[in-house]
């Protein structure tokens, strides 16, 4: 595909190993556009940047060959690359202050200036937690709002389900090249969100899973977003992270509490603490947010059940063991085995390490 001038521009400085955004930015002040950088005196750019990527600038920036691959990804129509000096860049990355001078895109470009907001929890949710991600996700995604996430296992992963479920849609920001799906596990469904959703990356193609590009793509999942919920975390969690960069960009921040005896709960507890909004129902949200209600056949989706098994008033929330249960229940073993097993295929508990089990919602 035949990559225009402008683009091209972006392109050679974007892909020059060793120019950060920071010093791009200060380069696009000084200079106006990258096609004046690319053509500026070497004093002009020293003045602004190292003299070693200074002369990198002058011979040209990055080398043809390093977007040869840019150019075949650009063959797929649901493909885009979208610059700081486009109309289609979000505005809300604007209003952050580090915004990527360019977006890999695939997928839903109108997706991108409509209101989001953002879901995330740990990788290794428990079922309710996967249970609450996706259907608080699905609600607010119907009521339009266009569920943000990492593409992560666990919590991520159900909330982009959810949104897909929704008509709102979703937006995945992932921590690699666009050609690369990380985790491997969620490739069938990162191709359900380029087909209905978009997936969006600041990194080149090609870019391998590395560490320290996880935590940096959080202020973009934050920057696209009116709010950050917290479905699920540990009290070392890295959503906890993107709590704090949602709350450094102005965002409101939710967290859904859970049982005091949860590892995956304390994150959320400590963060209401700190002055997150503790919610309960995604109608708490749209209600932070000054945002329209769920209708009445949404909330009533919400509700649980009105038959119950007589075993669940004895389980409760919290982690239980079946010797405890059985004394508060009164079941033969063999009875309670059975209750427990139909519960559990049912979807009403689960089973937890150590013998416990928790009743879900």
């Amino acid at each position: 595909m035949f990559i225009d001038a402008d683009l091209e521009a972006w392109l050679r400085l974007t892909l020059l190993q060793g120019l950060g955004h920071q010093s791009l930015r200060k380069l696009l002040v000084a200079l106006g556009t990258p096609a004046n950088i690319l053509t500026a005196s070497h004093r002009e750019l020293s003045s602004v940047v190292s003299e070693k990527i200074a002369i990198a600038i002058r011979n040209g920036g990055a080398d043809p060959a390093s977007w040869s691959a840019v150019e075949s990804w650009l063959e797929d129509p649901a493909n885009h690359i979208i610059t700081l000096a486009d109309a289609n860049y979000p505005r809300a990355l604007l209003e952050t202050p580090d915004p990527p001078p360019l977006l890999y895109v695939k997928g839903r470009r109108d997706l991108l200036n409509r209101h989001g907001f953002a879901i995330v929890g740990s990788r290794n949710a428990t079922a309710q937690g996967l249970a609450n991600a996706e259907a608080f996700a699905t609600a607010l995604s119907n009521t339009g709002l266009v569920i943000v996430s990492g593409l992560a296992l666990g919590v991520d992963a159900a909330a982009h389900r959810g949104g897909l479920a929704g008509t709102g849609s979703t937006i995945a920001v992932v921590g690699t090249g666009l050609d690369v799906v990380y985790p491997a596990r969620n490739r069938e469904l990162a191709h359900r969100i380029a087909a209905d959703g978009i997936l969006i990356s600041e990194f080149a193609l090609g870019t391998p899973p590395l560490a320290a590009n996880f935590p940096r793509r959080n202020r973009l999942i934050c920057g696209l977003s009116k709010g950050c919920l917290v479905v699920e975390a540990a009290i070392s969690s890295g959503s906890l992270i993107t709590a704090r960069i949602a709350a450094d960009q102005g965002r409101e921040v939710f967290a859904i509490p859970g049982s005091i005896h949860s590892p995956l709960a304390k994150g959320c507890h400590a963060l209401i603490k700190q002055g997150a909004k503790l919610v309960e129902s995604a109608q708490d949200i749209l209600e932070e947010l000054g945002l329209v209600q769920i209708s009445g056949q949404a909330a009533a989706s919400n509700t649980a059940a009105a038959d119950e098994h007589p075993l669940l008033t004895h389980i409760g929330f919290d982690p239980v063991d079946s010797e405890t249960l059985q004394q508060r229940s009164g079941f033969a073993i063999n009875a309670l085995n059975m209750a427990l097993t139909d519960l559990e295929m049912a979807g009403r508990i689960e089973a937890l390490p150590g013998g416990r089990w928790q009743r879900l919602s």
